[in-house]
């Protein structure tokens, strides 16, 4: 009778290790989706990182030939004037 119990005990016992080794895989592969969910994010905000990095640049670029560009035109029409007053009085 009481090694019947003892059997009983010992079974329930391999149950619940069962249970709990089960229970530990599912955790450990949770940690591994949330490691590269993780990862992923890190990378994600390095990209955007490098990307505002790289916008500004242009930015920065974009003006500074918006002005460059203003100063051609003011000079082009500077030339056209000159040309212009030189047909005039040749």
């Amino acid at each position: 009778m009481e090694s019947m119990q003892v059997f009983k005990q010992h079974c329930q016992i391999a149950e619940e290790y069962r249970e709990v080794k089960k229970e530990i895989a599912l955790l450990e592969e949770r940690k591994k989706e949330l490691i590269a969910k993780l990862d992923q994010a890190e990378k994600e905000k390095l990209d955007a990182a490098q990307l505002a990095r790289e916008f500004e640049a242009l930015t920065e670029e974009n003006r500074t030939l918006k002005l460059a560009q203003s100063q051609c035109v003011e000079q082009l029409e500077k030339l056209r004037i000159q040309y212009q007053k030189r047909q005039g009085s040749s």
